[in-house]
């Protein structure tokens, strides 16, 4: 017995709210195609696309749902979302504006307007905005971090690392809940100070750089990292242990944050400390070079399309590892796979792994990694962690980025302070990564040609 549309906008719902995409996106074609005036169902399926990383589907969306809902407040919503994600940001800021003249003081449209600007890279109309709206909302954990992200992409380090506190009560990270109180400044003469990890792996490499400067202050320090960064991490400078066990068997005094390590840093100094040192065990080396044996006589390409699925904004900085089989025909060059997770599955369906070797998928851990990167000539990645571990190592490093990037790499220049030694090249439309791949395949032929 065939459905009544009523039963099959139930069904979208029902699906929706579930989580069961597939179904509930076929549910809302059967409807719409029926009822195409129904501006409502229009934006739940620009939703239910933007969910599932399908942008310009959910611009598509959207955009016909506000043609025939102006006036609603959520398709309104949720268009400057979407309008935010994918990089419109003069229009999303417009429609934003527009709706605070109904909703004065909304938090969330207050907080994005100044990530708009800073997705513009123009940290200053940030900080102006933001700074002016923390007066009216300054407990608002997204405005404080909207804040914080501005000032750490125009290099105000001390200010935005303070700020950026408020990510444990943005929503995202499980508050601490240990025997032993976090450090709040008190003297640390004859005390153990315990580092707690958070966030990324990348994250993990970017400020382990920092640990010397708290050694400075601290009788012990020990640091908890998660497993597969063990044995990377196993030689850092000037602590007592490294351990992946949990924090409640490695009791101290007091614990901090990783992240906040640069907060202290930043308070004292305004130099930025250099690259975390990373250990190669000798195994790890021979496994490397047992893998790159073939190929002794090739220029060496290292290469990275995505980082974890799991982190939110891992569809926009990643691309496909197709984009990378132009390289593969320049002569006397052999293009190695770090990457290891899920994405290899299209990579090995469609014979790619002929032509980029599979290096990663047998890593035991980063420690495998790295060492297989020191076998190369050159590391071209996606903003990820092996971006951070291969400028740490002292690899040449190009990584490519999407147009809004992460604030180590700002919104401009080829180059960042945080790794003297990387190359940088950017997406120049947002969700269009063909026009910067092809300014790296022209690097690559300029690089060989040179030597150097």
């Amino acid at each position: 017995m065939s459905r009544t549309l009523k039963q099959v906008k139930a069904e979208a719902t029902r699906a929706h709210q579930a989580g069961e995409f597939d179904a509930a996106r076929r549910a809302y074609g059967e409807y719409l195609s029926q009822v195409p005036h129904d501006g409502i169902i229009w934006s739940n399926l620009g939703v239910l696309h933007r969910s599932t990383n399908r942008h310009r589907m959910a611009l598509r969306s959207h955009r016909r749902a506000f043609a025939l809902s102006p006036q609603d407040t959520g398709v309104r919503n949720n268009l400057s979302n979407t309008l935010s994600d994918i990089g419109k940001y003069e229009e999303s800021i417009a429609l934003r504006r527009q709706i605070l003249e109904e909703v004065p003081n909304d938090p969330n449209h207050l907080a994005m307007i100044g990530r708009c600007y800073r997705g513009m890279g123009d940290y200053d109309a940030a900080i102006a905005h933001l700074s002016e709206v923390i007066k009216i909302l300054p407990d608002d954990p997204e405005v404080q971090m909207q804040l914080a992200f501005a000032y750490l992409g125009r290099g105000d380090y001390a200010k935005g690392f303070e700020l950026y506190k408020a990510r444990w009560r943005a929503g995202e990270l499980r508050p601490r809940n240990l025997k032993f109180p976090e450090w709040q400044g008190q003297d640390l003469s004859d005390k153990t100070l315990l580092v707690l990890p958070e966030q990324g792996f990348g994250d993990a490499v970017l400020f382990m750089r920092f640990l010397p400067s708290l050694a400075k202050l601290a009788a012990k320090v020990r640091v908890l990292v998660d497993k597969p960064l063990l044995r990377l991490f196993s030689k850092l400078p000037d602590i007592e242990l490294v351990t992946a066990e949990t924090a409640g068997e490695n009791p101290a005094d007091y614990w901090i944050n990783m992240m906040d390590m640069a907060a202290v840093h930043f308070a004292r100094s305004r130099d930025i400390p250099p690259p975390t040192q990373l250990h190669i065990p000798d195994d790890a080396t021979e496994r490397a070079a047992q893998i790159t044996g073939p190929y002794a006589k090739s220029f060496k390409v290292g290469v990275v399309w995505a980082g974890s699925v799991t982190y939110k904004g891992n569809a926009f900085r990643s691309f496909a590892h197709r984009d990378f089989l132009p390289l593969v025909d320049i002569p006397d060059v052999q293009l190695f796979s770090l990457y290891k997770g899920p994405l290899l599955t299209p990579y090995y369906e469609d014979g790619s792994d002929a032509f980029m070797v599979d290096t990663a998928s047998t890593d035991r851990d980063f420690a495998d990694c790295a060492a297989t990167m020191s076998a190369m000539d050159l590391v071209i990645t996606s903003d990820t962690v092996s971006a951070h571990m291969a400028s740490s190592l002292g690899i040449e490093t190009w990584t490519v980025l999407h147009w809004d990037p992460f604030w180590v790499y700002t919104h401009a220049g080829d180059t960042t302070p945080w790794y003297p030694g990387m190359r940088l090249f950017r997406q120049k439309t947002p969700l269009d990564w063909s026009g910067v791949m092809a300014e790296v395949e022209a690097a690559l032929v300029s690089r060989l040609e040179r030597g150097t």
